[in-house]
């Protein structure tokens, strides 16, 4: 070989080998250069980005929803229908036509949300354009009452797809999806019986004023959206990272968690779906009948079912309206709470509210005394259908001791153990002839609970007993005249007189001596009997004298009646049994406690 010739092919060895390293260099710039905030905001790409929770929904769980069945109608065959073919330039251009102030910009990242909407989440859509009827005009009035772009209504789309009950894995809350920290700085009430992340009024006020918030640290809306997600702490870090660079969502986006690299465009995309859906042939949710709503301030405490049944108001209604009362019971005794009802229903809630309350209020009370038991108290029994309690009692007995008997021998005859009846006797071992021993017996005997009378019963009007049935009865005989029973008695005798006196003239004078004596001994056993009736009137008067006072004395006794406290019996107990409540004898005994021992006397009305 020629030595030109080899010089020539080093040349292009060498010519090769420059090209080559300098297609490398440029391949490893362009590979770890940082992307322009054009390139991600026009031209996002990313795999690894995480769906939110809300588009995982139960579709069908949701169409269950009362408000749904009763007040909109649905397309059943909305997923069947096939999504029209849309080009990305008429994406853009629907998107730019929508009047918002937050910037709407397209990339593939918003076209896949889109597609996801439109494809195999129509259901889903349609769905939240029939919930969007009751719930888009509560978003609005908090929206323009903060100053805030009216479009970040759609920020519950996303957030919990309208579902007020919604709970994240995170344990996000209600519509806008609310953290329990950030609920309480917002001056949100969170407990047992009320969350007020799920009521849709109270939520809307406390998020509204947290993107006024967020708004004024980064004076960027995209921003704002970015930390209501992910919190301010993680869109400070990445802006750091991002260093000058970093002015909106689409610079710090590669430094943002997976969650929320996806979540302003998909709150672009729920933008687009709601406002083009007819655009992709998904059928809108048409109302049947509107549904006015009005509220009333309750102030006591009250359950659904009792509003339901007075007012004949379906609970689910209720639950729709109401969800921040978790157990569907209004604890208005602490405070004022307010309660939706429909429009129609206002009134007649203020008008029943008393005859709710106390619609099944032993069902649903709650108790403010309960006395701990002892421990030492038997449990009421029942005998003969008398409710009472075994109490057993000591019989002292005394045993001479004879020949020959031992204590065990003693103490089986009495039925007794050996070590009580050597305690009864001083741990004596061996008795001795003649010695009296001590023997102490126990029976059990059941012993029914006192009926306490109430005060009616004492009044004897009611039910008189024998006694006054009879006085009664003398009353009424005693009422007759007293001059009636003459005629009655003179009649029987004149007739016969007078008639022997026609018959036989001769004895005439004989006649009249005995006329005259009959006569005399008729007026006296007319005067003994006016005597018997007078003195008999008398003493019926002296018998119901002494009755009345009877009962007025038994009548002030009822009203002071005094009540032995036995062994077992509380406060609350003894009320029970007397009809009246722990508070009335309180105040009639003077006591502020509940405190109270056996044989204490109590004062009962």
């Amino acid at each position: 070989m020629r030595p030109t010739s080899i010089i020539t092919n080093i040349s292009k060895m060498n010519l090769l080998r420059i090209y080559l390293t300098a297609a490398l260099a440029v391949t490893t710039l362009c590979i770890t250069a940082k992307p322009t905030i054009l390139s991600l905001a026009d031209h996002a790409n990313d795999s690894t980005i995480v769906y939110p929770e809300s588009v995982e929904t139960d579709t069908h769980k949701m169409m269950q929803n009362w408000y749904l069945q009763n007040y909109t109608a649905l397309d059943k065959d909305a997923d069947s229908r096939p999504d029209v073919v849309t080009t990305d330039e008429e994406i853009i251009k629907r998107l730019q036509a929508i009047p918002t102030t937050i910037e709407m910009p397209f990339n593939s990242v918003v076209r896949a949300y889109i597609d996801m909407y439109t494809g195999k989440k129509r259901s889903l859509v349609e769905t939240m354009l029939g919930m969007s009827l009751y719930y888009m005009p509560i978003f609005e009035e908090a929206i323009e009452r903060e100053g805030l772009p009216i479009e970040l209504k759609y920020l519950p789309v996303i957030e919990s797809a309208l579902d007020p009950n919604a709970v994240s894995r995170a344990g996000a809350t209600g519509l806008w999806q609310i953290m329990l920290p950030t609920a309480r700085g917002l001056g949100l009430e969170v407990n047992t019986l009320v969350d007020e992340r799920r009521d849709p009024i109270r939520s809307s006020e406390a998020a509204t004023k947290y993107l006024r918030q967020l708004h004024d640290i980064y004076n960027d809306w995209s921003l704002a959206i970015a930390a209501y997600n992910c919190g301010p702490g993680n869109v400070n870090k990445a802006l750091r990272r991002a260093g000058e660079e970093g002015k909106d969502f689409w610079s710090i986006y590669p430094y943002l968690p997976r969650e929320t690299r996806g979540y302003v465009p998909c709150f672009i995309a729920a933008t687009y779906v709601m406002n083009y859906y007819n655009k992709h042939n998904i059928s809108p949710a048409l109302a049947k009948r509107p549904l006015l709503t009005d509220s009333v301030h309750v102030s006591k405490r009250v359950n659904f079912k009792q509003i339901s049944d007075i007012l004949h108001i379906p609970v689910e209604q209720l639950q729709t309206l109401n969800p921040q009362y978790r157990k569907n019971e209004i604890p208005g005794d602490t405070h004022r709470y307010s309660l939706v009802l429909p429009a129609n229903q206002t009134y007649s809630y203020i008008m029943s509210e008393d005859a709710i309350v106390s619609h099944d209020a032993k069902l649903y009370a709650r108790r403010d005394v309960v006395e701990p038991a002892t421990g030492m108290e038997p449990r009421p029994d029942t005998v003969n259908g008398q409710e009472g309690e075994w109490v057993t009692t000591e019989d002292v007995k005394w045993h001479k001791v004879k020949r020959n008997e031992t204590m065990a021998s003693i103490a089986r005859k009495y039925g007794v153990t050996l070590r009580s009846l050597k305690r009864a006797n001083g741990n004596i071992r061996k008795p001795k002839r003649g010695q009296s021993l001590k023997v102490v017996t126990t029976k059990r005997e059941f012993r029914p609970y006192e009926i306490q009378p109430q005060e009616n019963d004492n009044l004897l009007v009611r039910n008189p007993e024998p006694e006054m049935q009879e006085q009664a009865a003398t009353d009424s005989v005693a009422a007759s005249p007293v001059t009636a029973a003459a005629p009655d008695s003179i009649s029987t005798e004149a007739p016969a007189a007078y008639n022997s006196d026609l018959s036989d003239k001769s004895d005439l004078s004989d006649k009249s001596d005995e006329s005259e004596q009959s006569a005399t001994a008729t007026q006296a056993e007319q005067s003994k009997a006016a005597d018997k009736i007078s003195g008999s009137f008398q003493s019926s008067k002296a018998k119901r004298e002494a009755a009345a006072s009877k009962a007025s004395k038994s009548k002030k006794k009822a009203a002071a009646k005094t009540h032995t406290v036995r062994k077992g019996e509380s406060l609350y107990k003894i009320a029970k049994a007397n009809g009246t409540t722990v508070k009335e004898l309180q105040r009639l005994n003077n006591i502020s406690g509940n405190k109270i021992k056996p044989g204490d006397k109590i004062r009962v009305k």
